[in-house]
């Protein structure tokens, strides 16, 4: 049976590495990010593929620094026949490229050469797109820039947040590495190279990213909260305090007031002027120091005090 070394670190690549164990792949180790001490206790936290590793009863490798490391030796030393990354968080260096019989390769979440980097379903969501999808490809030392061997797309609707996109192409992820796999294997598969005149990145989200710009438009903003829901999540100011925005719906409301100015409020929601002469409805927040809340909450409570032409920075 083919033998495997798997790098990944997040909730997404739990799936890919659970089916290769199914599948009977011989996983020599798994390789993850180290421990992260996390909340606001700063418990030191496995990452979730170190975890999932541990009920599998597989050897895990975390080294801090891939490159130069002893653990890099020791990865190479398994004699892998083949090494299968998914959202594993560093760049692997030539050495580790070069030594597997089958190469490396890679699960990635976007529609290459669309959306090369480390956000890519943040940034598909962010920018409106209908569609996204997941690449199997060939690794090389340039960051997602090798060969495309299969792909999927699927569609994003209005409805999705990043984080139920990131669950959804897990799965599809999963399933396109099983049905491509014995290609891979056989040495059948497809490789295409990819066109670098239609290539675009997704950089890690920046903290600038986070924060609303209310003189945008109701639809940019509407795209902003559901794509860092629910990590990063977007955020303003009100009364110089920070409001995170986990949820909002364009409105169709129009208005002259300033961008940023509450304009209405009912029952269940409260409207923001946008840019462009439109507004937003927010339906869910998270107040500084309280946990994320429905707007009529909101209202009822620590909001009761929120006045229309207040204005959120």
């Amino acid at each position: 049976m083919t033998s495997i070394v798997f790098m990944g670190t997040p909730q997404f690549s739990v799936p890919i590495l659970q089916m290769l164990h199914a599948e009977g792949y011989d996983i020599k180790a798994v390789v993850t990010q180290p421990d992260r001490p996390v909340g606001r206790k700063r418990v030191l936290t496995p990452p979730p593929v170190k975890a999932a590793a541990v009920e599998l009863g597989l050897p895990v490798i975390q080294p801090e620094k891939l490159r130069g490391s002893e653990e890099l030796q020791q990865i190479i030393d398994l004699g892998a026949d083949l090494v299968v990354t998914a959202a594993f968080g560093q760049i692997l260096p030539k050495a580790l490229l070069d030594a597997p019989k089958l190469g490396c390769i890679n699960v990635h979440a976007s529609l290459l050469p669309k959306y090369r980097g480390g956000a890519p379903i943040h940034q598909a969501v962010l920018d409106g797109e209908q569609e996204t999808g997941v690449t199997i490809m060939y690794m090389a030392e340039k960051l997602d820039a090798g060969d495309i061997i299969s792909q999927k797309a699927i569609p994003i609707h209005d409805t999705h947040t990043t984080e139920q996109l990131f669950d959804e192409l897990s799965i599809v992820g999963r399933d396109l590495l099983k049905e491509t796999l014995p290609a891979i294997i056989a040495g059948t598969n497809e490789r295409i190279v990819q066109d670098e005149s239609q290539v675009t990145f997704a950089s890690n989200i920046s903290r600038e990213q986070e924060r609303i710009d209310w003189t945008k438009s109701a639809r940019t903003i509407f795209n902003q909260v559901r794509g860092l829901n629910s990590w990063p999540v977007a955020y303003t100011t009100l009364n110089g305090e920070n409001v995170k925005i986990w949820a909002t719906k364009p409105s169709e409301q129009t208005t002259n007031e300033k961008p940023g100015t509450v304009i209405s409020k009912s029952k269940k929601f409260f409207t923001v002027a946008t840019g462009e002469g439109q507004a937003i409805d927010i339906l869910e927040l998270q107040p500084a120091g309280k946990k994320a809340m429905p707007a009529v909450n909101y209202l009822n409570g620590v909001g009761s005090k929120l006045e229309i032409g207040d204005h959120f920075e």
